[in-house]
């Protein structure tokens, strides 16, 4: 018996003990190979997948949040949302300003610059989602999507 297609991938002599565990390890290895093709191609414009995430959730809000209530939207955890605050501010991509009622919320806002290497990366984006899922059928998507959310439900906050 030849064993699933990570098994072979990882040169795993033996069967996975469980289908969780193959289906986790599944999803971390593409999640790995996802993200370091996203990451190269952010690479490119000067980004980080984080900071690329918060610019992305500035621009959809179309007005300045509060830096607490997008390190709550981000997909991935960030510990250090200050700091990567901070490299965007350099990079001219947002500014931040004081809430003038409450001085220790900070609300950030995209640039223009910001809004310039969002819309130089739209098009890269989209052709490398095609690239890296775009042959899985719209059902199947579909079925995907749903399935993560039921997995991810079991460490909801």
């Amino acid at each position: 018996m030849p064993g699933s297609k990570l098994q072979q991938q990882l040169g795993k002599r033996h069967p996975f003990t469980s289908p969780e565990q193959e289906a986790i390890l599944n999803l971390l290895r593409t999640s790995d190979q996802f993200e370091n093709r996203i990451g190269r191609l952010l690479r490119e414009y000067g980004l980080t997948s984080s900071q690329y995430n918060v610019l992305r959730i500035l621009r959809g809000e179309g007005k300045p949040l509060p830096s607490q209530e997008i390190a709550r939207r981000t997909i991935q955890v960030v510990p250090a949302m200050t700091g990567l605050i901070d490299r965007l501010e350099k990079q001219r991509f947002v500014t931040r300003e004081r809430c003038t009622e409450d001085r220790r919320v900070v609300f950030i806002q995209l640039t223009e610059q910001g809004r310039k290497v969002l819309s130089q990366l739209d098009e890269p984006m989209e052709q490398l989602h095609r690239e890296l899922i775009g042959h899985v059928s719209a059902d199947r998507l579909k079925l995907l999507i749903e399935v993560l959310e039921e997995a991810r439900a079991s460490v909801a906050d």
